[in-house]
C-alpha cells in the first residue's frame, strides 16, 4: 500500500512528527517478518512485522497502524506485532486505529494522542481533507493505468507517465497544489497515444484487503496482466473501502448483499464481498476471475469453496491463488498466463458461437 504513504506522511509530519517512510516491501522485508513471525501467519502480518522493523532500523519509535473487528486475524494483528516486537527488544509505541463506526471513541483518542502540534478541530478537518484529495487523486490515476495499459502503443508509457504524476502530487501539501497537479497527472494519462480499436480481456481482482493491493504481496500481479493485454478491474480501492466502512455506502454494501444467497454470514475479512464482487463482475459482462488471499486465511477459503458454485451459475470462469513466502514467481505466471490465455480462446469460441450460420 506504499503509493498511499505520501497522504498519510503529510497527515503526520502537520500533525507535529518525524515521519520516517517506510520502504517498499522488498525480499528481505519479507524475510524479516517471516524469520520473527509465526509460521503459519499469513503474509501480510509478516510483511508488516519486517516493515517494522526495517522502520525500527531507520530510527522509528512510534508505529502507526489500523485495528479491525470481526472474525478476521487482522484485527489482532497490531497486539501481535507489539509483542513480537518487545520480545526482540524493541519497546515499541505504537497507536491503533480502530474502525471507527464500531469504536468512535477509540479513534478520537488516536487522534488526539497524535495531534502534538495541538491542531484546532478546522485545522485537523482541513488536513484531513487535503489528504483525501491526494487519495482520490492517486486511485483516479491508478483506474487510468489499469485502463491504459492494455491499450498503450508504445509499452510502457502509462506505467512512465503514472509514475511522475504520483511523484509530482506527493510533493504538494496545498489544496490548490494538490488539485492542480492531481487534474494535470490525469490529463496526462488521458492523453497517452492508444490502439483505439484495441478490445483487451477483462479481469476482475477479488480477495484479502492486503494481497489485493499490495504489489509486494500479490507479486505485481495487475502489472503482469497489463503485460498480457489484460484491461484489470480491481475490487478494492483505498478510497471505496473508505466510503464503505465509514458511511457504509458503495461497492462492498452492494456485494454484500448480492452474496447473501450463496454466504449469507459475515465470516470476517472480505470472504462475503470475494463472492459478491465475482457476481457483480458476471453482470458487468468480465471475461475471469481472480481471487488472491494469504495462505491460511479462513474468510477466502470460505469463499474459495463457494466460488465454484458462483463460476457455474454466472458462467465466470475463477481462478484462485494463496500466497505466502513459498510461493514461486515463475509457477505464479505461468498459471496466470494459461488463465489469460484460456480467457481469451473462450471469448472467440462464444462470439464465433454468435455468429449466424
Amino acid at each position: 500500500m506504499n503509493e498511499y504513504s505520501p497522504a498519510f506522511r503529510m497527515i503526520l509530519e502537520e500533525l507535529g512528527h518525524e515521519v520516517i517512510m517506510p520502504l517498499r516491501p522488498s525480499k528481505r522485508t519479507l524475510t524479516l517478518g517471516s524469520s520473527f513471525g509465526p509460521e503459519f501467519a499469513c503474509i501480510p502480518l509478516k510483511i508488516l512485522l519486517g516493515t517494522y522493523l526495517e522502520a525500527i532500523e531507520k530510527g522509528a519509535n512510534l508505529i502507526v497502524t489500523s485495528g479491525g473487528v470481526g472474525p478476521c486475524r487482522a484485527g489482532l494483528y497490531a497486539s501481535m506485532h507489539k509483542e513480537i516486537l518487545r520480545s526482540l527488544g524493541h519497546d515499541i509505541d505504537m497507536v491503533v486505529f480502530e474502525p471507527i463506526r464500531h469504536k468512535p471513541l477509540d479513534l478520537l483518542k488516536s487522534v488526539h494522542r497524535l495531534n502534538v502540534a495541538r491542531l484546532m478541530p478546522w485545522q485537523l478537518f482541513d488536513l484531513l481533507y487535503r489528504a483525501w484529495q491526494m487519495i482520490s487523486y492517486l486511485d483516479q490515476l491508478e483506474h487510468l493505468l489499469h485502463w491504459t495499459r492494455p491499450r498503450e502503443l508504445k509499452p510502457g508509457t502509462a506505467d512512465a507517465i503514472y509514475r511522475a504524476g504520483v511523484d509530482s502530487l506527493c510533493k504538494e501539501r496545498s489544496l490548490k497544489g494538490i488539485t492542480s497537479r492531481g487534474r494535470q497527472a490525469v490529463a496526462e494519462m488521458k492523453a497517452i497515444p492508444i490502439d483505439k480499436d484495441a478490445d483487451p480481456l477483462k479481469i476482475g481482482i477479488v480477495g484479502e484487503i492486503y494481497v489485493v493491493i499490495e504489489p509486494a504481496a500479490n507479486l505485481d500481479i495487475e502489472r503482469i496482466l497489463g503485460e498480457l493485454g489484460v484491461e484489470v478491474h480491481r475490487s478494492i480501492f483505498l478510497t471505496g473501502w473508505t466510503k464503505e466502512n465509514v458511511v457504509k455506502e458503495g461497492h462492498r454494501v452492494k456485494a454484500g448483499m448480492v452474496a447473501r444467497p450463496y454466504l449469507g454470514e459475515m465470516v470476517g475479512g472480505h470472504g462475503q464481498e470475494s463472492i459478491g464482487h465475482t457476481i457483480l463482475y458476471a453482470r458487468e459482462g468480465l471475461d475471469g476471475v481472480v481471487q488472491l488471499a494469504p495462505f491460511t486465511c479462513i474468510p477466502e477459503i470460505v469463499a474459495k469453496s463457494i466460488l465454484p458454485a458462483v463460476s457455474r451459475d454466472f458462467d465466470i470462469p475463477v481462478i484462485s491463488f494463496f500466497l505466502d513466502e513459498q510461493t514461486g514467481e515463475a509457477g505464479f505466471r505461468t498459471r496466470l498466463e494459461a488463465f489469460v490465455d484460456l480467457l481469451a480462446r473462450r471469448r472467440s469460441r462464444k462470439r464465433q458461437e454468435k455468429q449466424p450460420a
